[in-house]
């Protein structure tokens, strides 16, 4: 449509399709029906038209952009232009002869309007045949979209097996989690102290005329919303390493395709402790044990069914009392008298913040402001050696962290 129009640059170029998706292929043009690539212009105001087109109401309901734009830029190769002011593509398409633009711009997805006056100097109101088009168009790409399904699946496996792809960091809001339910333990506990003397009488008389008195402690109440606050802290805790190491593990080149991110995060906690941190290392080894089995305590007892901190789930009379009996992990002994202590919330919660500090110690330090940066961890940077650059230092990282950051907003705002 002008000289910024460019070709598609789909994978299918490199390399044949498969035979599912070639037919992905003919049965979403199928789908299009009346609706296909613009072409060449029909008269020199067309380009000029479709730069000052104007949204339809008609159009605001498409899939995703993206699936629009693999849809007809990457499987069915219809030409597009590039960025301009405040739009990242579009995709000139006629529809029954008539010109439109599906386009990506700053506030979304859209089947755009040209004005077709050759004396315009604005766009327009789209008129009610351009709206009653856009509807249709609308609904014939996301029938398209529907059945172009393997397609999609093909697409994402390829990407996946590459580096092109970023992975979303939400490492700050999960700690922010862990700090708000730590934070409450603390000051529960703290009120608790403060309140351990104080009790509460009261005093009821009854119809006959008697009168009963009852007691409360209001340091009671209060240390059990500390230990439920301090249990959701450990159990946010442990969600935001499993997210945290994963990042960990590309920043420090561990990890380095989207096959094997898929492959650490469907893994246990060890797993991921162990691509992000080296164990050789005492110190870190001594965190992991302490971690580990308070992981596996905290998940017997709240995961489990909460019968009791040290797994124990019933309790047998005897002669030496009620005796409580653990439940195990050992399928040969399903049973038994002898387990470890019960886990204390305040000791886990010292154990944890002295973890924190050593995982952002060392060489690891430069890694905590990308992971509270809320930047995703692209994998092309650990392959090319990006990271292993910011890594070096805690300057070089800030210096990194602030590029990419100006970089992400001038992108979200399509400021090309």
């Amino acid at each position: 449509m002008s000289e910024s129009e460019q070709p598609s640059s789909a994978p299918t170029t490199e390399a044949p399709l498969p035979v599912l998706v070639q037919t992905a292929r003919k049965a979403a043009l199928k789908a299009l029906g009346e609706l296909g690539a613009a072409g060449s212009p029909l008269s020199g105001n067309e380009p000029r038209a479709l730069m000052l087109s104007s949204r339809t109401d008609g159009g605001r309901s498409l899939p995703p952009y993206y699936l629009v734009y693999f849809l007809l830029v990457d499987l069915l190769e219809f030409p597009h232009m590039g960025q301009w002011e405040k739009s990242a593509w579009t995709v000139p398409v006629r529809y029954r002869g008539r010109l439109y633009g599906v386009e990506h711009r700053k506030m979304g997805l859209g089947v755009f309007a040209p004005s077709l006056d050759p004396k315009a100097r604005m766009s327009g109101r789209p008129t009610s045949e351009q709206e009653a088009d856009a509807k249709e168009i609308t609904a014939l790409i996301t029938k398209a979209v529907s059945v172009a399904a393997p397609y999609f699946e093909w697409r994402a496996e390829q990407a996946a097996l590459g580096t092109q792809l970023n992975v979303l960091n939400k490492g700050s809001s999960l700690f922010e989690r862990f700090e708000y339910f730590r934070d409450r333990f603390r000051t529960l506990s703290a009120e608790a102290e403060a309140r351990k003397d104080e009790r509460h009488i009261t005093k009821v008389k009854l119809e006959d005329g008697s009168e009963v008195t009852s007691g409360s402690f209001p340091s009671y109440t209060l240390l059990r919303e500390a230990e439920w606050n301090a249990q959701a802290a450990l159990e946010a805790f442990f969600s935001w390493t499993e997210h945290v190491f994963i990042h960990l593990a590309i920043l420090r080149g561990t990890v380095r395709t989207g096959d094997e991110v898929a492959r650490l995060a469907e893994a246990d906690w060890k797993a991921k402790f162990k691509a992000a941190l080296d164990l050789n290392e005492k110190k870190t080894k001594d965190h992991y044990d302490a971690l580990l089995d308070l992981r596996a305590q905290i998940r017997n007892f709240m995961a489990h069914g909460s019968f009791g901190k040290r797994g124990e789930a019933f309790r047998f009379h005897s002669g030496a009392g009620a005796v409580p009996v653990l439940l195990t992990d050992d399928q040969r002994h399903r049973y038994s008298l002898t387990g470890k202590p019960a886990f204390d919330e305040r000791w886990a919660i010292t154990e944890i913040e002295e973890f924190i500090g050593h995982l952002w110690s060392g060489s690891r330090a430069p890694a905590k402001q990308h992971v509270h940066s809320d930047l995703p961890t692209i994998l092309s940077l650990a392959d090319d050696g990006t990271y292993k650059r910011a890594m070096s230092s805690e300057e070089s990282m800030r210096e990194f962290v602030e590029h990419m950051t100006h970089a992400f907003d001038n992108a979200a705002n399509m400021d090309w």
